[in-house]
């Protein structure tokens, strides 16, 4: 049957894609600008018919389009490649090579198996109608890469517009098992950055300045507050003060003092409710110290919202490519956040989670993304590879039969 071939197909890739991993993973690049990655993705590109497309040496994007023997729609699915500012302490053998950079979120693990789904895809070119857009995205952590590739022309790069969009993401979780939800699945983020100015003085004599790191301290408690008493637990807020800054000298009271926050979402009625309000908080509770509050609020990600029959249909073909046990659908979203929201705010789609905990580490305590410690099983590569290609697939064969 066709799903045994897939997953037979992609296992035979298994040693190269985790050879190809582990190059990336051992040589990571952040930010927007990736020119090694680059380089390897297009040579690991190469060969298969792919018409691709790479952005300037400031952005360095890689879209890739297969097309199919047939006409038809387009499908994208997609993988970030970029890497984390964080010193690795995994203790690894193919462990960063690079000081202050470390693939820590998995990103090495999504380029190679979007890799491995265009050699399986590009086999089956016969039996494609329509095309797939592949998107290796620079920047997903460093600020909206998704959103300058759509701004680029991603979604249409098949020659029309994508009519399905996916992704898969690693995270601690028992290896192999896929998840999704329907509806929300991740929040939106945004941060708050604040100052207090008063008038900075001797320690010793606080009564001749104007402090400013007691308005400082009764924001970050009111800024708790505000995120549990101001919102519905039916549409959460999750708020916390991740930065302050004062004297750096131990006797001097400081001019100013700052405060970093950052913010997770939900819906756009809180983000409208932060905006309007979060600034007025933080004013109010300056001035009646005597000080001058400035608060800035900025929505970086919105909401990953999942198309609810895009994320159904996602569960039944991973379920029957894989078997039942090895998928679950979520009841609660996450609170971290995700670029791909920007792509599932202009097509249909759904973003999936998959569990890659190595054998022998208990999934509940495994490190999380974003730690230096994260280590993440690249046995799930193959099937990974297998999942994007069989949800292209059988788009292009449900639009086709649609149609």
């Amino acid at each position: 049957m066709p799903e045994t071939r897939l997953r037979a197909d992609a296992a035979a890739l298994m040693p190269e894609l985790r050879d190809l991993r582990r190059i990336l993973h051992r040589r990571p690049e952040t930010g927007f600008a990736l020119p090694r990655t680059r380089a390897v993705v297009v040579a690991a590109l190469d060969g298969l018919g792919l018409q691709i497309t790479t952005g300037p040496d400031d952005f360095t994007s890689v879209v890739a389009v297969l097309h199919g023997s047939l006409p038809g729609p387009s499908v994208l699915i997609r993988a970030d490649m970029d890497a984390l500012r964080i010193d690795e302490c995994t203790g690894l053998p193919f462990a960063s090579e690079v000081p202050g950079a470390m693939h820590a979120c998995g990103h090495d693990l999504h380029t190679a198996a979007l890799v491995g789904a265009a050699r399986l895809l590009s086999a089956r070119r016969d039996e494609i109608r329509g095309s797939v857009v592949f998107m290796f995205e620079p920047g997903e952590e460093a600020g909206g890469g998704a959103r300058r590739m759509i701004d680029d022309g991603v979604l249409t790069a098949g020659g029309t517009r994508v009519t399905a969009a996916y992704g898969i993401h690693v995270l601690p979780g028992v290896s192999g098992v896929f998840s999704t939800r329907r509806g929300a699945l991740m929040a939106g983020a945004n941060t708050l950055t604040v100052r207090v100015i008063g008038r900075g003085g001797h320690g010793s004599r606080p009564h001749q300045a104007v402090d400013p790191v007691p308005a400082a301290a009764e924001i970050v408690l009111a800024l708790h507050a505000f995120a549990t008493r101001r919102f519905s637990p039916f549409d959460p807020v999750t708020l916390s003060v991740t930065k302050m800054r004062a004297s750096d000298v131990v006797n001097v009271i400081p001019d100013e003092a700052s405060l970093g926050v950052t913010i997770r979402t939900l819906s756009t009625r809180s983000v409208d409710v932060l905006a309007d309000e979060l600034p007025v908080l933080v004013e109010g509770i300056a001035a009646a110290h005597g000080c001058r509050g400035e608060a800035e609020f900025r929505a970086v990600y919105p909401v990953t919202v999942n198309d609810p029959t895009a994320a159904t249909y996602a569960l039944t073909v991973l379920g029957d490519l894989f078997g039942p046990a090895r998928v679950e659908e979520l009841e609660h979203p996450a609170m971290a956040s995700e670029d791909f929201s920007y792509v599932l705010n202009e097509v249909p789609g759904a973003f999936i989670f998959l569990g890659a905990t190595p054998e022998g580490t208990d999934p509940a305590t495994a490190e999380m993304n974003h730690s230096p410690r994260a280590i993440f099983d690249d046995g799930v590569l193959g099937e990974q590879s297998a999942a994007l290609a069989a949800l292209a697939l059988s788009h292009l064969g449900a639009s086709a039969d649609r149609d």
